[in-house]
């Protein structure tokens, strides 16, 4: 299987705010990446939107980052129980915020 990320990708486990259609949903974030995120669905109903809201607080970090993405890929994971997945790909972040991204992901990338 190839990988087409561009960018590296580090471990998070955390959980946060998906927004679709203005509802926020509880998600479990597993990495994250500079360009984005990779999701697993916990309660969010079926739906076909692509582009989303995200709320999240990075481990070590009081403040909650704001950021909009849209999903670039959705796949299940062969596991006990099958576990939904989405990829969501950044789309509009602060210069801020993509900083802390960038500081977490190069310090994981480090540690690693």
């Amino acid at each position: 299987m190839s990988d087409k990320r561009k960018n590296a990708r580090v471990p998070l486990d955390i959980y946060l705010n998906k927004y679709m259609s203005g509802v926020p949903y509880m998600v479990h974030a597993s990495d994250i990446s500079q360009e984005g995120v990779s999701l697993g669905r916990l309660i969010e109903p079926e739906q076909s939107a692509r582009r989303v809201g995200l709320q999240f607080q990075l481990p070590g970090s009081e403040e909650v980052i704001y950021a909009e993405g849209e999903v670039v890929r959705e796949w299940v994971e062969a596991s006990p129980r099958q576990h939904e997945r989405s990829g969501v790909r950044f789309t509009l972040l602060t210069s801020r915020h993509r900083q802390m991204i960038d500081e977490y992901v190069t310090r994981g990338t480090r540690g690693h």
